[in-house]
């Protein structure tokens, strides 16, 4: 079978008629499934899953896998884990799979190239944090945390060709990136063809009714699909979410290109930069990072219609994601920070810097005090008017400092009180 294609019935006849006779509650569940997601395959199949669930009163078992091959999370990785908080709540199981076996492969997925393995003690560090930072979104009282060990390690020689032999070199040079790095006769390791036999290995030894990943994970998901087949289970719906655009608009989260938001950054920063998106971007991330039901955000894009200043529900959205991170009242007080900043005011708590040498130069202390990476970066700052001295714009790029104590800001966010002896 060519895990490219689902074989279920897909159109909209098929769905309706698994929804016939269906509850008020199924409904809602696969609207909340459905909301802000790239695909749901099968969707008659998930309905119907959905349906059982019910009249048996046994919740689905749904799972999503995550390799730590980074030590933090970012806003773009929550997309994922939002979306699996949705159906904890409507009394799912929920699977938090850590693949600290998969992570010795390196999934190829996107790769141009083989992804260097991690270390067994790189893994487990950056699994812990994963977990922790994940809590800040599940609800860790009602999540199942596995690690693919368990069973991989189990498998042992004779069961990894056992695996194997469920799959051909053929259907998975189908694969895009693959068939990419074949054609350009870019080195494809033969272990890397194990990782998506893994991860579709995973579904088999969860029995997942339903698995989460990113669009740039389908082909791993469908691979669970055909390998729970293989081994006689009812193959498992797949859901993949959309990848998150960064504080840029273009370019997806990522840390590598400096337009993320981590989830653990100070609540100052966090409420800043959601405010910084632009008004467009703004909606997109209230589909996929807001809680609020799709009726609010709705109710939110007439009201900005109708004349509203969009900047007021962006304020509304900060607050929310920077409460779910660090509680309301983190969030009022960022709020307050931030517009206490914009009127060109001094936050109530900036760090406290001592020096010795004065008269000091601004440049230099500018460096010494970590407000700039440079004496020369800090020219170009006075040059640009973004330096202050007690509020005051400074121009002369040769002003020196007597002894005394400064409020020292550089644009809008870096602000220090520099003791001077």
């Amino acid at each position: 079978m060519n895990i490219s294609t689902v074989p279920a019935a897909q159109g909209a006849d098929a769905v309706e008629e698994a929804l016939q006779g269906a509850s008020d509650a199924v409904r809602h569940a696969l609207a909340v499934t459905r909301r802000g997601c790239e695909e749901l395959l099968p969707v008659a199949d998930w309905v119907r899953k959905l349906r059982r669930s019910e009249a048996t009163g046994q919740p689905l078992r749904i799972k999503l896998g995550l390799d730590p091959t980074a030590p933090d999370i970012h806003l773009g990785h929550t997309v994922v884990l939002n979306k699996l908080r949705q159906l904890q709540d409507l009394g799912h199981t929920v699977i938090f799979l850590i693949g600290d076996f998969t992570s010795l492969i390196g999934d190829p997925s996107g790769r141009n190239s083989t992804r260097p393995p991690l270390t067994p003690e790189q893994i487990q560090a950056n699994a812990q944090t994963y977990y922790r930072q994940a809590s800040l979104v599940l609800d860790p009282q009602r999540t199942e945390i596995r690690y693919n060990s368990e069973w991989s390690d189990a498998l042992g020689a004779r069961g990894m060709i056992q695996l194997a032999a469920k799959y051909t070199v053929a259907r998975m040079l189908e694969r895009d990136d693959f068939t990419k790095r074949f054609q350009s006769h870019t080195p494809i390791s033969v272990h890397e063809f194990l990782y998506p036999l893994m991860q579709g290995y995973d579904s088999v030894a969860l029995k997942s009714d339903l698995e989460l990943g990113g669009t740039d994970q389908k082909f791993n998901l469908l691979m669970g699909r055909h390998l729970q087949q293989e081994y006689g289970q009812e193959p498992q719906c797949i859901l993949t979410m959309p990848l998150l655009e960064g504080l840029d608009g273009v370019e997806k989260m990522s840390k590598s290109k400096g337009n993320y938001i981590g989830i653990t950054e100070d609540p100052n920063t966090m409420f800043a930069k959601v405010l910084s998106i632009s008004d467009e971007l703004m909606w997109r991330w209230y589909t996929l990072l807001s809680f609020r039901s799709e009726a609010e955000i709705a109710a939110l894009q007439r009201e900005v219609a109708e004349g509203r200043n969009p900047k007021d529900v962006k304020v509304l959205l900060a607050k929310e994601i920077t409460a779910r991170f660090h509680g309301a009242a983190a969030a009022e007080a960022a709020e307050q920070d931030f517009m206490l900043r914009a009127r060109g005011g001094v936050p109530a708590q900036i760090p406290a810097v001592t020096l010795s040498g004065a008269p000091m130069g601004i440049g230099a202390l500018l460096k010494a005090a970590g407000l700039a990476p440079s004496t020369s970066e800090a020219n170009r700052l006075i040059d640009g008017g973004g330096v202050r001295v007690e509020g005051n714009v400074v121009h002369d790029k040769g002003l020196k400092l007597a002894a005394g104590t400064y409020v020292v800001q550089v644009g809008k966010r870096k602000f220090a009180r520099v003791t001077l002896a």
